[in-house]
């Protein structure tokens, strides 16, 4: 590809995003595809001669797009938002172009001073303590822009254990592994997964503490812990504490955290504020940032609620020169005579860096610290919204404190029937949110994750959600005890009437089996991989179905055993028969078509 056409198809790309943008609400918000579609549609080897771009172009709208998830839809409320934003995008391509690695000062001096300023312009904006800005007086901090929060707790995960071992350590000739057993780390139930990731990674021991009602991390069990560790001879050096927890949104009290880790010298305190902890640019939220001036690092992510798309992660750390040592390696050929410069390659795991503070400076330039601050407030505000919906309908609970852009509900009966609920407002593509478990209970997700998202948004989806309840409950009774308390002067009405449902119709009946399998709400996995993983299956499919393999087995042989004597026999207790339209079914499974749109 020439200038020319790069220019023309350039071009072609801005407008298809432009329009992308302003008519998403059109698509479905996720396929209900099946995994390998993509496969049937594209050959098995790559062309061996060039192809026109404008193919290429078509090929992506017919058959790339069919299969995405289109995270920045006013219908998407998973997960957390996916920040993005127009002026982020921009800068990406900049980025792109100009194609630096910045792993060095000399490798790109622009890359390398830009993420500097950046990084403190954010601390600033976000009110963190002092230490962690390095133009700061008497600081000795800094930040980093990494790839994601999994790596930033990774990294600080490293460098806490690098500094307790080199204290273990002192003069004597032992090698460092010798000190891994002694090693322990501790984190909340509701800290996030990367969490245990990164201890397997490092091989130290991880404890898991408790959360209270509100999922906030049980200091008592915290400081017993240490201390059961500190009378047995190990050493405790490495605490995460979480600002937004992901299941929902929980802030651990991070003063009374700090205070505990304080007794303890081999103890880094990390704090992770992937999500909410962006929110700490608005004055009235820095409530929950009281407290890091403990910390030795702190983490959060720009490209889930500051408008900045994927990958970027910040991390800040009390000492730069703590984290250096951990990570420095040094060779003859990435040296350079700039001595002051700064090298990012020894604030993180890979030696290559992208342009990243590229689009976060473009983002701040364009939005301000007030454009940014009004996005975070209306989801805030939306969010309430949601709450107060849910409250008000005597058939569905809040379950966690709402202080973000996250309400955790669910229908106030068993499980199962919110494992429908959940599995149908996805099926339905107009909508989607993914579950957790938090505070013991199955719930809901749903989080305010749209740019633009407005109060008509969440009034529709909430009227759909309703809607597609309504069936689940007939066959379901209510569980008093499981009413929450609800807050002081809010008013509780029966249901509204129900609307329909656009799209897909819902799933009228209660599902058969065969049905669970046409739309994968059911999946069967073997004993032990239950055993092993029952944590990490609730994904928003109805409930597991625990497959014993010798059991299914004998029972496959036993079943074409059985077909075969009855078909030679000609037996007038046949298990095959035929309906009239002459195909075939099982004796005792019923096909009933409970979804008409299925047919």
């Amino acid at each position: 590809m020439n200038v020319e056409e790069f220019r023309k198809y350039g071009k072609e790309v801005i407008d298809y995003i432009c329009q992308y943008g302003t008519n998403i609400e059109e698509r479905d918000v996720a396929p209900t595809l099946d995994p390998g579609y993509l496969k049937k549609l594209l050959p098995a080897d790559a062309p061996q001669s060039p192809e026109s771009f404008k193919d290429v172009l078509e090929d992506f709208e017919q058959k790339i797009m069919p299969g995405v998830v289109h995270w920045n839809h006013p219908k998407f409320f998973a997960y957390f938002p996916s920040g993005n934003s127009f002026p982020s995008v921009l800068g990406d391509m900049l980025s792109s172009a100009i194609g630096s690695i910045g792993f060095s000062w000399a490798s790109c001096p622009a890359a390398a001073e830009l993420e500097t300023i950046v990084m403190n312009w954010y601390a600033k904006a976000l009110g963190l303590p002092k230490a962690f800005v390095s133009d700061a007086p008497g600081s000795t901090g800094g930040g980093a822009l990494q790839g994601s929060a999994s790596e930033c707790v990774l990294v600080s995960l490293i460098t806490a254990r690098a500094r307790a071992i080199s204290e273990l350590k002192g003069q004597t000739s032992v090698h460092d592994s010798v000190f891994l057993p002694s090693l322990i780390a501790y984190a909340s139930r509701e800290a996030h997964s990367s969490v245990e990731k990164a201890t397997k990674m490092a091989l130290v021991k991880l404890r898991i503490i408790d959360a209270d009602e509100h999922g906030r991390m049980r200091v008592d069990l915290l400081r017993q812990a240490i201390q059961n560790d500190v009378n047995a001879g190990l050493t405790p050096f490495f605490v995460v504490a979480t600002v937004g927890t992901t299941g929902g949104c929980a802030f651990d009290d991070i003063t009374e955290i700090g205070k505990v880790c304080r007794q303890v010298s081999s103890i880094w305190l990390h704090v992770d504020g992937a999500y909410a902890g962006n929110s700490f640019i608005l004055p009235e939220m820095r409530v929950f940032s009281a407290g890091l001036e403990y910390a030795d690092s702190f983490n959060t992510n720009p490209n889930k609620l500051l408008l900045t798309n994927f990958d970027a992660s910040a991390l800040w750390v009390r000492d730069v020169m703590t984290l250096k040592s951990a990570l420095n390696v040094n060779p003859l050929y990435l040296r350079h005579e700039h001595l002051n410069g700064v090298d990012y390659r020894h604030y993180g795991i890979p030696l290559s860096r992208r342009f990243r503070a590229l689009k976060l400076w473009f983002v701040f330039r364009t939005y301000g610290i007030k454009g940014l601050q009004e996005y975070i407030r209306n989801h805030m505000a939306l969010a309430k919204k949601f709450e107060m919906l849910v409250r008000k309908d005597e058939r569905f609970e809040v379950r966690n404190d709402v202080h973000l852009g996250l309400v955790c509900f669910r229908m106030r009966t068993g499980d199962e029937p919110n494992h429908m609920l959940l599995a149908q407002i996805n099926h339905s593509g107009k909508m989607h949110m993914t579950p957790a478990k938090f505070n013991g209970r199955y719930v809901i997700r749903f989080c305010v994750t749209y740019e633009h998202a407005t109060e008509k948004d969440i009034l529709d989806a909430w009227t759909q959600i309703k809607c597609l309840a309504e069936e689940i409950l007939r066959d379901h009774q209510l569980e008093s005890s499981s009413v929450p308390t609800t807050p002081e002067g809010s008013e509780r009405t029966s249901s509204e009437p129900m609307a329909p449902v656009s799209g897909k119709p819902p799933i009228k009946k209660k599902l058969t089996r065969t049905k669970s399998l046409r739309f994968s709400f059911t999946r069967s996995i073997s004993r032990e991989q239950y055993q092993s993983q029952s944590e990490h299956l609730m994904d928003g499919c109805t409930p597991i179905l625990v497959v014993d393999p010798k059991t299914l087995q004998e029972n496959f042989q036993k079943a074409a055993d059985d077909n075969d004597r009855n078909t030679n026999n000609g037996s007038n207790g046949a298990i095959n028969s035929t309906n009239k339209n002459g195909s075939t079914k099982l004796k005792n499974i019923s096909d009933v078509d409970t979804d008409e749109g299925s047919n």
